[in-house]
């Protein structure tokens, strides 16, 4: 197993998580979130903005945000994304595993 491999099967830092996706909405909103900060009500992301989210998941996290995981609840702090980015991660993860 290379240590691609080995990252795609560990299990995401909730830490280095949260740090990444509030670097990501700093950059692209000029404001560094709190991590429960609604992100929708204080007017940082709109409808746009939430499908720059899902993308950056995706392709940080290697998951498929799709169906019932596209809730705007999964996406309104910074803290509810790296929960869902983890919880993905981890059923990828043992979907490979079988």
């Amino acid at each position: 197993m290379n240590s691609e491999q080995q990252t795609a099967k560990a299990p995401l830092d909730t830490d280095v998580v949260i740090d990444q996706i509030s670097s990501f909405v700093a950059e692209q909103t000029g404001t560094r979130p709190e991590v429960d900060q609604d992100l929708f009500a204080t007017g940082l992301a709109n409808s746009m903005f939430a499908m720059q989210l899902v993308v950056f998941l995706e392709q940080a996290y290697s998951v498929t945000v799709a169906g019932p995981d596209l809730q705007l609840s999964n996406f309104l702090t910074v803290k509810s994304m790296a929960a869902l980015a983890s919880r993905l991660q981890a059923e990828s993860a043992a979907g490979c595993d079988v």
